[in-house]
């Protein structure tokens, strides 16, 4: 994207925050009284399983064209049908809980992506109980991270695919999915790699929007956004019209001079649909409430972390046809962005990630007439991406800035699902999806200092191909009981080459030569899960899950400096097949006054897969091992048996009527405890935390306040990591949402809001960070967006 359109989106985003915080008062049309109860919203899942449970939905067109079915009487003819009447809007602010599924699933709505603002899934998800964010530079690189698992472990998803990108080949890594053009965010909290494969052996970040349209925009005037999925458009007919629907998100912020806005459009009429959007978002140097740096007092000091300035931008265009009974569609997505890396190393050498990604994905479903299949779906991808880590070879010489690495990731895959009609097995109606999905994967990290040298790079060219099949079972005993049993087997083939290090790994005299590697694994997994309906609207549910992951090309071929983590990494090609058997009990309540989720869970890993520092410090070789000046630890990939355990809990009551809306109170803990078998702690695992907060809203306002605990990380590995300060992070917001006069002001809908972070003004260190000692979250900060529909 040019440097006009940037720029234009910048301070158009500028101009529509200053109008709609002047007029909202005179645009807006007058509040709906308060309902006799608080609507809550209807959460549409649809990444735990590929068993979708459908609900009638009124069509948006009143004329439908049938086909002939052998065997079938002809459909009658179409009658004229009044356009449906939109429900009552839900609140904002609702505690959404999922009491459906079977996996424990963390739901983050469209409205509240809107008021959070935040450039990464790591940022949007951190204080959510069982999730975290690596915060490595903060506001443009942080990874989910779940119940202390991360970047091997947990796999993030757009709209069905793999998100590419290389987040998962370093904790400085961005991830190339940008909330401002996602409308909701679903976490599987614990193993889904029973649907998206070995990488996912600890969680799915899943991110949906409209990219690919599966039904024809929607112009029917309502009150709000809803939250459950569209109806699928039946095919259109002469009689029907276009339709066109636009929406811009804007925001400015405080703490890091920052401004960002986005705009969105949905077109269709007769049997197609599309889709067209883009953003860009500028921040600086973000400020923070002290010296950063723990162990180096030396460092100049302006009040802002330094290095940590930050833009980004992308567009996407898509389009489907829709048909009776599915759709098939395509988009084209390009992300860029270039970001600073914070922290002593990368202030001094300036060190800042030049990142490019274009993603071509399709989708489709195709539900038939057919007594067997309920409905076929499949989803394809494929992702080229590059980025270069630019800095300073010399901090003393300003003209050696350059390209220090280069990292690209190559990948395509697919995936198909049949989901059968239920059918009745006497003791339970019974629904069976199965899937198979394929991938292949090139990766290459290339140096162009030492080029030719056997270490350089952080490896040598790989890749990796992967094929599997699944398969879910779902059991209705009764409208109270249901049961679920699934299973999956895959293949993997990673083909890399690793140098012969000595086996004590460290240098001998005498030189190391490359050996090629080929490996292969087939990991296997299966899971039971029982819900039940339980009296006062509780659902109980327990699962049980075994789970394998082979190991990744990093942890099989590294063989060179890390910068994002300080070390000097080694991969080891003797890696087994990690294995985790689980056992996890929930209990939720998602209706009346009092909402809540309550989890318990326990994980034993065989053979875990980890970073290993072994004391040793190196340089930019292995040679350099051992030498007294060297400035990386030294980390080998290594395998021991882990066990993981913990809880998570958040709830909502609305306590009483007050002014014409609901106030209440909320609360939330979450802790997870992470050892290995002999006792020792597994590195860089969140703190204990524990939340609270009030809140009121009616049908236009939300006005809440939070206050979340985090005490202090004592629990820490024997090597390399330093015990975590607690924090206090205080939040605040308010937001106005209402209708507009579309003849008066063109938007239909606007909703603008401010959100306080960190009020207190807390020195924040994330304790699951690698430069944690030398890089603060964010200080105090004010957000002010607006949302306009037209």
């Amino acid at each position: 994207m040019s440097f006009l359109v940037r720029r234009t989106f910048y301070i158009s985003g500028t101009s529509w925050l200053l109008l709609c915080g002047l007029g909202s008062s005179a645009m807006s049309q007058e509040a709906a009284p308060p309902p006799a109860a608080t609507q809550l919203p209807e959460i549409t899942v649809t990444a735990p399983s590929p068993i979708v449970r459908r609900k009638p939905i009124p069509s948006r067109t009143p004329v439908r064209v049938s086909r002939a079915v052998p065997g079938r009487n002809p459909a009658p003819a179409p009658q004229p049908q009044p356009t449906p009447v939109a429900a009552a809007a839900p609140q904002q602010g609702v505690l959404p809980i999922v009491t459906d599924q079977f996996a424990t699933v963390t739901v983050v709505p469209n409205d509240e992506i809107r008021r959070e603002g935040t450039a990464q899934l790591g940022d949007l998800l951190f204080s959510k109980p069982g999730i975290t964010g690596s915060t490595f530079a903060p506001g443009a690189s942080s990874r989910p991270i779940i119940r202390g698992l991360d970047v091997n472990r947990v796999g993030i998803l757009e709209n069905g695919t793999n998100a590419g990108g290389a987040s998962d080949l370093g904790e400085d890594h961005f991830v190339p999915i940008d909330p401002l053009a996602t409308n909701q965010v679903e976490v599987i909290r614990g193993p889904a790699a029973l649907r998206y494969g070995s990488q996912s052996i600890g969680g799915v970040v899943s991110a949906t929007n409209n990219r690919i349209p599966d039904a024809l925009p929607l112009c029917a005037t309502t009150p709000f956004q809803t939250y459950g999925l569209p109806a699928k458009a039946p095919l259109a007919t002469a009689q029907s019209s276009g339709c066109t629907t636009v929406e811009t998100r804007t925001a400015v912020s405080s703490v890091d001079r920052g401004v960002d806005g986005g705009i969105l459009l949905d077109t269709g009429g007769g049997n197609f649909a599309f889709h067209a959007d883009a953003y860009g978002r500028k921040a600086s140097d973000y400020a923070i409430p002290s010296y950063p740096y723990l162990f180096d007092p030396a460092k100049p000091f302006n009040g802002r972390q330094p290095n940590s300035a930050m833009q980004a931008n992308g567009a996407s265009i898509g389009g489907s046809y829709i048909f009776y009974g599915g759709f098939i569609g395509a988009a084209i997505t390009q992300n860029d962005t270039l970001y600073h890396v914070p922290g002593i190393d990368g202030a001094d050498h300036q060190t800042r990630i030049d990142a490019h990604q274009t993603k071509i994905t399709a989708k489709g479903e195709y539900r038939p007439d057919s007594a067997a299949i309920d409905a076929v779906r499949f989803w394809a991808g494929a992702t080229d991406y590059r980025h270069n880590e630019i800095g300073l070879l010399d901090p003393a010489d300003p003209t050696t800035d350059g390209v220090r690495q280069t990292f690209t990731n190559k990948e395509q895959e697919v995936r198909v699902e049949v989901q059968l009609m239920p059918f009745n097995a006497r003791f339970a109606e019974v629904t069976t999806a199965f899937g198979l999905q394929a991938g292949h994967q090139e990766l290459t990290a290339p140096s162009p200092d030492d080029p030719g040298t056997l270490f350089n790079g952080l490896w040598d060219p790989n890749r990796n191909t992967r094929e599997a099949a699944y398969v879910f079972n779902e059991f209705k005993f009764t409208d109270q009981t249901k049961a679920q049993i699934a299973g999956r087997i895959e293949h993997v083939d990673l083909f890399g080459s690793t140098p012969d290090f000595p086996a004590d790994f460290l240098p001998d005299g005498n030189p190391q030569t490359s050996i090629a590697r080929n490996l292969h694994f087939t990991p296997k997994s299966g899971s039971v899960g029982l819900l039940q309906n339980l009296p006062y609207d509780l659902v109980g549910s327990i699962t049980a899950q075994y789970v394998e992951r082979a190991p990744k090309p990093a942890e099989l071929f590294s063989r060179g400096p890390h910068d994002a983590t300080a070390t000097f990494d080694i991969g080891n090609p003797n890696l087994t097949i990690e294995t985790a058997k689980s056992v996890e009990i929930g209990l939720r309540r998602a209706t009346g006054p009092l909402r809540f989720e309550a989890t318990a869970y326990y994980t034993r890993f065989d053979n875990f897969i980890f970073r290993r520092l072994t004391g040793v410090m190196c340089d930019g070789d292995f040679n350099s091992c051992g030498a007294p000046d060297a400035e990386l630890r030294q980390a080998v990939y290594s395998q021991r048996n882990a066990i993981f355990r913990g809880g998570e809990f958040q709830s909502q009551l609305d306590i009483s009527q007050f002014y014409g809306g609901t106030w209440g109170i909320e609360n939330q803990f979450d802790v997870v405890r992470a050892t290995f078998t002999d006792g020792t702690n597994v590195p860089r695992i969140p703190p204990v935390r524990v939340g609270g907060g009030a809140y009121w809203r009616d049908a236009n306002w939300l006005v809440r306040v939070n206050l979340l605990h985090a005490f202090a990380q004592n629990d820490i590995a024997v090597i390399g990591e330093t015990p975590t300060a607690g924090y206090n992070l205080l939040k605040a917001e308010i937001s106005y949402k209402t209708q507009l006069d579309p003849s008066r002001f063109g938007a239909r809908e606007m909703i603008v809001g401010l959100t306080g972070n960190n009020l207190l003004n807390a020195n924040i260190r994330n304790s699951v960070s690698y430069n944690k000692d030398e890089v603060l979250l964010p200080g105090i900060g004010v957000r002010a967006f607006a949302n306009l529909k037209f």
